[in-house]
Order: C-alpha cells, then sequence, then structure tokens
C-alpha cells in the first residue's frame, strides 16, 4: 500500500501498517482507505469553498470533524503542560464532551474576530460558522451582504455592543436613540444600558394594523437635531397587530440626516418579507446593521445573536467592543445546524414556515374566530405572527385565556388586553403588549415560527378551541388582576404579552377555586389561598376542569392529581 493511502489512513508510518496487514487483508484495508478518502475530499471541498454545501452532513461526519479539529487546540495536545490561569482545564467528561474538548473559546484581548493562539480549531469553527450564516442569509433573500459576526450574547445585549461602537462614529452630543415602539423590553433596555436616552415614537393606527409614523420620526429629527440622535432603531420582526417597520423609508430617512439606522431583526431571517425590506433599506438608503436572534432563526439554544450589516468595518468595530474572550457555544450550534441542514434543507425550512405552516395556522385562527363569534386581525404586512380578537370574553377575564393555555402545555401564544401599563427603565408605557397606548379590542397572538410543525398547530388550535369554550361557557367571576406580589408556594400565571413567553407571577389561589353550586352550576369563587395552605396553591385559577384526554395533553408525569366533575378533587389519577 503506498504511502498516500498511508496518510488517508492517518497512519504515517509504514511499519505501523505492516502490523495491520498481518491481521487484516490489504483489500479490506484499501476498502477503509477509500471511505477515508471519500470523507475527507468533503471536508476539503467545505474548507476550500467555505460554502453551505446543498446535502445536510450526517451525524458522524460532523462529530469525526469537530473532533479533528479540536486536536488543534492546545488543551488536546498530548504532551501539553498548561502554567496559566485558563488553560482549558474542566472536571466532568460530561462537560468536555458535549464541548468536544473545545474548551479554549474565542478572541482575544476584547476582540471576538482575533485568533485565539491557544485555540487555533475553536477559531476555525468561529471563522467557519460566521461564513455559513452569510451564506444562509444570502440564501433567505438579504443577497448583497458584506459580514456578520455571531456573538454569544442575546440580541438585546447586541443592541448595546452595537450603540456602544456607534459612540465613536458620532458627535459627542449625540444622547438620543429614536425608538419605533414595539412592546419588547429588551431591545428598549437596550438602550438604557448603552447609556443612551431613548425617545419613544409611537406607531400608527391603520385599520387593525400598527405602522411606521414617518412624520413623527421627521419631526422628532427637527426637534432633536440630527447631531443629537445617535440612531434610528427600527424593528421587522414583531407581533400582530404591529407590522415591521417600513425599512426602506426610515432608511431614506436616515441617509438624508446623515444618522446611523440600527434594525432589530430578531426573528426575521425566516420571513422572506423582513429580508427584503432590510434589503430594500440597504438600496435605497442606510441600514448600517441589523441584528437577529440565533435561536429564533437557526433552531438552536438561546444565548447567541447575529449581528450582520453592508459595512463590513462596522461590524468588525462592534465585535471588538465585547471585553474578553467569548464562549464558542453559540457559533458551535449554528455551524452543527447548518450543517447538518445544508443548503437544502434551510431552504426547505424557510420555505415551509412560510408556504405552510402560516398558511394553516392563518385558515385554523380563522374558523376559530367564525366559531366564537371573534375575527383576526387584518395585518397583511405581518406574515409570521396573527392576532384573534378577544371581544366576546368578558371585561377584565381575558388575560385568564392565557394562563389555561400555559397550564395546557401550550407555550409562546400571548393575551394582550391593552389596558396594562407598564414601566421599562424609567420610562411609563399604556396599554404595554399591543404596542399603543390605546388599542381597541383585547386580542391574543400565535406566531408561525421557524421549526413549527403541522402538528403543532393542530394541537395548538383544539386547545385554544376548547379553552375559549370553558371559559366562555363557565359562569366565572372577575377576580383581583395581577399587581406583581404572590403568595404561597407556587404561583399564578397570567398573560404571557407582558413578560413574553414566561409565566408571570401572579397571586396564588386556592385549589378549591372551582366548586359546584347548590344549583348544579359551576362557579369561580376568586378565593385567594390562606397563608397556611402550603401546598394546595394552584399553578393558575384555571386548573384541569375535565377529565383528561392523554392523547390531546401528551405525556405527563406517571401520577397526577387531576380534577372534574365526575370526579371528587381528591382523586389520584394514575395514568
Amino acid at each position: 500500500m503506498n504511502r498516500d493511502t498511508l496518510r488517508l489512513l492517518g497512519i504515517m508510518e509504514a511499519d505501523c501498517l505492516d502490523g495491520l496487514t498481518k491481521m487484516i487483508p490489504a483489500l479490506y484495508l484499501d476498502q477503509g482507505a477509500n471511505h477515508r478518502k471519500s470523507v475527507h475530499s468533503i471536508f476539503h471541498h467545505f474548507l476550500h469553498q467555505r460554502k453551505l454545501p446543498n446535502e445536510p452532513w450526517s451525524d458522524t461526519f460532523l462529530e469525526l470533524f469537530f473532533n479533528e479539529m479540536s486536536l488543534l487546540d492546545s488543551n488536546n495536545f498530548v504532551d501539553n503542560v498548561g502554567a496559566g490561569e485558563r488553560e482549558g482545564r474542566t472536571f466532568s467528561d460530561i462537560v468536555r464532551r458535549r464541548n468536544f474538548r473545545l474548551i479554549h473559546g474565542i478572541g482575544r484581548s476584547g476582540d471576538l474576530q482575533e485568533i485565539q493562539p491557544k485555540a487555533a480549531g475553536s477559531s476555525a469553527i468561529s471563522c467557519l460558522a460566521n461564513l455559513l450564516a452569510l451564506d444562509a442569509f444570502k440564501i433567505a433573500g438579504i443577497h448583497k451582504l458584506a459580514k456578520v459576526l455571531i456573538v454569544p450574547v442575546a440580541t438585546g445585549m447586541a443592541l448595546t455592543m452595537t450603540m456602544l461602537t456607534l459612540r465613536h462614529r458620532r458627535p459627542e452630543s449625540a444622547k438620543y436613540v429614536l425608538f419605533s415602539r414595539v412592546d419588547q423590553k429588551s431591545c428598549f433596555k437596550s438602550i438604557h444600558t448603552a447609556g443612551f436616552t431613548p425617545h419613544v415614537v409611537e406607531l400608527v393606527r391603520q385599520g387593525d394594523e400598527l405602522s411606521t409614523d414617518l412624520s413623527a420620526f421627521e419631526t422628532a429629527i427637527r426637534n432633536l437635531g440630527a447631531d443629537s440622535i445617535l440612531c434610528v432603531l427600527s424593528a421587522t420582526s414583531c407581533f400582530a397587530p404591529r407590522s415591521p417597520d417600513n425599512i426602506p423609508a426610515l432608511a431614506k430617512l436616515c441617509k438624508d440626516r446623515g444618522i446611523p439606522h440600527v434594525v432589530n431583526n430578531a426573528y426575521g431571517i425566516q420571513s422572506t418579507k423582513c429580508c427584503n425590506l432590510i434589503s430594500e433599506g440597504a438600496r435605497v438608503g442606510r441600514v448600517d446593521v441589523f441584528i437577529q436572534s440565533t435561536d429564533k432563526n437557526f433552531l438552536v439554544p438561546v444565548g447567541g445573536s447575529v449581528v450582520a450589516g453592508f459595512d463590513p468595518d462596522l461590524v468588525i468595530d462592534i465585535g471588538k467592543t465585547y471585553p474578553g474572550r467569548a464562549s464558542l457555544n453559540p457559533s458551535l450550534d449554528v455551524l452543527t445546524t447548518l450543517l447538518s441542514l445544508g443548503a437544502n434543507g434551510w431552504r426547505r425550512e424557510l420555505t415551509t414556515r412560510q408556504k405552510v405552516i402560516f398558511p394553516a395556522l392563518k385558515k385554523g385562527l380563522e374558523k376559530i374566530a367564525e366559531k366564537h363569534g371573534e375575527r383576526i386581525l387584518v395585518t397583511p404586512k405581518n406574515v409570521i405572527s396573527i392576532g384573534l380578537t378577544l371581544s366576546t370574553i368578558p371585561h377584565g377575564l381575558e388575560t385568564r385565556l392565557g394562563s389555561m393555555l400555559f397550564t395546557r402545555h401550550v407555550s409562546g401564544a400571548r393575551v394582550v388586553s391593552g389596558r396594562e401599563e407598564k414601566t421599562v427603565a424609567g420610562v411609563k408605557f399604556q396599554g404595554w403588549g399591543a404596542h399603543c397606548d390605546t388599542y381597541p379590542v383585547a386580542y391574543l397572538t400565535a406566531a408561525a415560527g421557524l421549526g413549527m410543525t403541522l402538528e403543532e398547530v393542530e394541537i395548538f388550535l383544539k386547545r385554544l378551541d376548547k379553552c375559549l369554550t370553558q371559559l366562555k361557557e363557565k359562569k366565572v367571576t372577575k377576580t383581583d388582576d395581577c399587581d406583581g406580589r404572590t403568595s404561597g408556594s407556587f404561583p399564578n400565571t397570567n398573560i404571557h404579552s407582558v413578560e413574553g413567553s414566561n409565566p408571570v407571577r401572579m397571586h396564588a389561589y386556592d385549589n378549591e377555586w372551582y366548586k359546584p353550586t347548590e344549583g348544579g352550576d359551576t362557579v369561580l369563587t376568586g378565593s385567594h389561598a390562606s397563608p397556611d395552605s402550603g401546598s394546595s396553591d394552584s399553578l393558575d385559577e384555571n386548573a384541569i376542569i375535565e377529565a383528561v384526554d392523554w392523547a390531546d395533553v401528551g405525556s405527563l408525569p406517571s401520577t397526577a392529581y387531576v380534577w372534574s366533575e365526575e370526579m371528587s378533587e381528591s382523586r389520584l389519577a394514575e395514568s
């Protein structure tokens, strides 16, 4: 066997192979060498093209690739001796294996893109992840993009990093950020965290839809002065009834007035419309950078974001604001997922969301709206989120629907009453969650997010239908509104529009809120749990009120307390 074959086998000395040939026929070794050659050919092509391959890689290929790359990091050198305080040391083997022994992280001296001398493999993975993300963005519709950078912080902190970078490019008098109102706390708090003053520009309502008020932006610039404005912060992806901002019009305005334009594109890469808005904005005006979440767009764990821009120098400067060395995990997750999808799989995910999932969700919500005397909010510019009015639910009881859905394992749906008041970073917002002070109707929103399946759509619609029926048919009395207090050991939950997808901590209620009356009807007592009620606190006032349909609910613990009108409240149901 020639030396090239030996190299393909990873055996560099002929006498080593001699040991194998005494046990394994040369024919079989040649077959193994040919397979390894084909694998190396795939790696060779990828490393030279640095593009998202059309076909996905198998898990075996991925593990082999990352294990090979990890051998380039000093902590994996056979004879390495670490004499410093940060030498890639780990105690847990689970931690080592979870990270493919890529321990050192990325960046150097506060620059995310600087090559880490101790971690050539990790640095290469970071570079490859950025290149594949750039390719994925172009496939999604942003074709003339110059550079992207995956940063190991979520979208809000990436916005903060961007504003801190722009500080050095703007006059010292630039202290205001013109904020196109979107009721999401992290993007608003990013302004305060960076040390700037938000100037909220309200939206204008056109029918059901809330849209950019361009004249209000022009007035704000005229009143504040262009040199006192750090940037305009607009948004694309958002919850209905808000529509994406008019990015091209804002881009023209920013270009004319010489003001940077930053776009919060949190989950907009999955939307062709959002991508087209950004591309058009960059063509006709000014879009300095746009920032999106890794988990919402690339089906990876929370913890990263992608800073993208048409000016590569600005993106590079933003990477230099990161203080210290950084975690490789967000880059590793994005690279792994994109290689697992391949270009064809990535296109398929984008197309499925837009052509299959969104229409199915909208059609299903339209049927539910017709059944319950409601309607779908008309928001044609928003092709991710859909709003369903809650006008037939008694005033003050709309927010219970969010709790009912959450306790039935439906997460992410938001109920907005339009009456909430919220103070964020010292600024008071009326009608929080509705993106305006006075939206005329309470509503529920649901989003057709990337990765959602038709089965999830079907189950969500079924549970929503049941919850609406139960909420409207049962005789309930209005209970105290959420004031942020909690009692007992297990708090109540309420609307998710106020606090994202997370349950809001409220009063704890006694488990016996739901009792039959002497006349046979069933009413909500609204009694609060007593201080000594202990473990009787309920997750929310809408505890399960019917026998569980296990096929509908899905997997639950092997034992669960279930209550129905046919069961005793203390009965222990064995699943």
